[in-house]
């Protein structure tokens, strides 16, 4: 069995390495560094996007007849390896990681020239409306309605949790065009322009102060039908295609790691006592558990690489990767301490505006840089283990695919 990489990989690695070395600036590796959500600012993830659209390394999966990279499987593992050791901020997922992939699978050619380019470039900002309030990991209980009128559907209902809507000019939905016995039918995949009359976005603010996710509110919102990707009632199927993108479509390991590195160099100020032996302890048992994760990434894309699909490993990673976030977060606001406790967002880089925080330029942080993102941190990831299907309706498809229960 082969562990290391080739020396084409190797050569790659290197080339990846010199760009980041020249094109991530100062402030983006900040940002990447003091990051206290999954998300970037969507300035700061654009500015970097820009960057790498102009080298041509925006979307490294995709096809290069649709802009991308096509690179394989181990480039890619390499190339998320490098944005992770060297601090860069990552891109937002909703349009590159999501949309774009269903769109080379599903979408029409018309659909391909007109999303696409723009996707790349950053021009579209993307969010996804998938949750509503009574319909999140129930997802086909959703009742967003989309009643026919002839060219277009008109548009009606409620969406949560919808991270960037306020920033995004599209959003890819999951709408019902019809009541069906079978709740997962009468379910369409469509493309809404947030800038349509009856498009209204308020903000809900996390526990960390952070203004990311939202709650977007539809009235009679007109969308014509040839915004619908693939079949009308039958955005399930292509529901189903975008989750394996959301749940596994990209390696966790590389980024754990360079966290809980900075949890252990911070380790090193804490003495010899008792506690601090503890803490140690936690680490090395963590340290373990991402080589494990790392692994079995490995060993996906090695599937991958061979044309093999994800299937249900990707819950299997979705799981194992947000829980194992929050043991490596849970550490970190321990090792701060006290300090923890002090709420001071400039001295940080989070996923959105911090309403009601008063910044100052020479307000000075207070404490260690390694408790400046602990806390807020801390709340974000509490909802790593729901967003993109709770850890239990994880289990359940694992349970279901795997052990055949």
């Amino acid at each position: 069995m082969e562990l290391g990489w080739s020396a084409e990989d190797a050569r790659f690695r290197d080339e990846v390495r010199a760009f980041l070395d020249a094109e991530l600036t100062p402030e983006l590796r900040r940002a990447g560094r003091g990051m206290t959500s999954v998300y970037a600012d969507p300035e700061i993830s654009l500015a970097w996007q820009r960057i790498l659209h102009r080298k041509g390394w925006v979307a490294p999966a995709w096809p290069k007849a649709f802009g991308g990279c096509e690179w394989s499987v181990a480039q890619r593992y390499i190339f998320a390896g490098e944005l992770a050791a060297a601090g860069a901020p990552p891109l937002s997922p909703m349009g590159l990681g999501m949309c774009g992939p269903v769109l080379i699978a599903h979408g029409t050619p018309a659909q391909q020239a007109r999303f696409l380019p723009p996707m790349l470039s950053g021009e579209d900002f993307w969010c996804q409306g998938y949750s509503e309030p009574e319909a999140g990991s129930d997802l086909a209980a959703l009742k967003m309605s989309a009643r026919d009128e002839g060219d277009h559907f008109v548009c009606d209902g409620v969406k949560v949790w919808t991270t960037h809507a306020h920033a995004a000019n599209w959003m890819f939905c999951l709408v019902r065009t019809s009541q069906e016995a079978i709740r997962q039918r009468g379910i369409t995949f469509l493309l809404i322009d947030m800038t349509s009359p009856g498009v209204e976005v308020k903000p809900l603010v996390f526990s960390s102060g952070e203004h990311i996710q939202n709650q977007v509110f539809f009235s009679g919102v007109r969308v014509p039908k040839e915004n619908v990707v693939g079949r009308v009632g039958e955005g399930w199927s292509v529901a189903k295609h975008l989750m394996q993108f959301e749940r596994g479509g990209s390696p966790s390991a590389p980024g754990l790691k360079v966290r809980l590195a900075r949890t252990a160099e911070a380790l090193k100020g804490l003495g010899t006592n008792e506690e601090a032996r503890a803490y140690r302890r936690r680490a090395a048992e963590l340290a373990m558990e991402v080589e494990a994760l790392e692994a079995v990434e490995l060993r996906v894309n090695a599937g991958l690489s061979r044309g093999e699909a994800p299937g249900p490993e990707s819950s299997l990673l979705k799981t194992v990767s947000t829980e194992l976030s929050q043991k490596l977060v849970e550490l970190a606001l321990a090792v701060a301490g006290a300090y923890a406790g002090v709420w001071q967002p400039h001295a940080a880089a989070p996923g959105g505006d911090t309403p009601g925080f008063a910044s100052s330029n020479d307000r000075e942080p207070v404490g260690p840089e390694h408790a400046w993102t602990a806390a807020p941190r801390y709340f974000n990831d509490r909802a790593g283990t729901i967003y993109a299907g709770t850890s239990e309706v994880q289990r359940n498809i694992m349970a279901k695919a795997v052990l055949g229960l």
